[in-house]
């Protein structure tokens, strides 16, 4: 039998404290122990990207890290960015520009581009495509997707 470990993880600001499994993915950390069910699981095997969270203020899969990888440390996800019930500009951006079908992918796509943004405050549409590259839209052809990201670094940057 393996032996717990005992993380502390704070998620959007808050502290979570458990004796886990020491393979236990941080998606399954945010969504089974910290009850935050935003962040999506879609393929396990990174290559979707519907699980993107920002830890330590960069973005990772996290289907593919031990929530033991995270202990200590500070993970902001898709419940995070919306402050005082007003959604982030990225997400008015998806919201406006109807960045979405399905949704599926939608939590991963808002936390890569909240990544990208925080790097690159003016991205043209050739880097807001290469900063969503890690995540895939089944749904939507991303055209709509790129077009909420420019949205939102508009509005970030005090203009829309």
């Amino acid at each position: 039998m393996v032996k717990a470990v005992h993380v502390k993880i704070t998620i959007n600001g808050k502290p979570y404290e458990a004796d886990i499994e020491p393979r236990l993915l941080l998606v399954h950390f945010i969504r089974d122990i910290a009850g935050l069910t935003g962040t999506h699981i879609g393929c396990d095997t990174t290559n979707c990207g519907a699980c993107t969270v920002i830890l330590n203020g960069k973005a990772v899969k996290s289907c593919t890290i031990f929530a033991v990888q995270a202990n200590g440390k500070e993970v902001l996800t898709i419940e995070g960015l919306a402050k005082d019930g007003k959604l982030h500009p990225i997400q008015e951006g998806f919201w406006v520009k109807h960045g979405l079908q399905c949704g599926y992918c939608t939590p991963g796509m808002i936390m890569a581009a909240y990544q990208l943004l925080m790097r690159n405050p003016n991205p043209t549409e050739e880097e807001i495509r290469w900063g969503i590259s890690g995540n895939l839209c089944r749904c939507t052809g991303y055209q709509n997707i790129v077009e909420a990201i420019k949205y939102a670094a508009e509005k970030m940057r005090g203009g829309a």
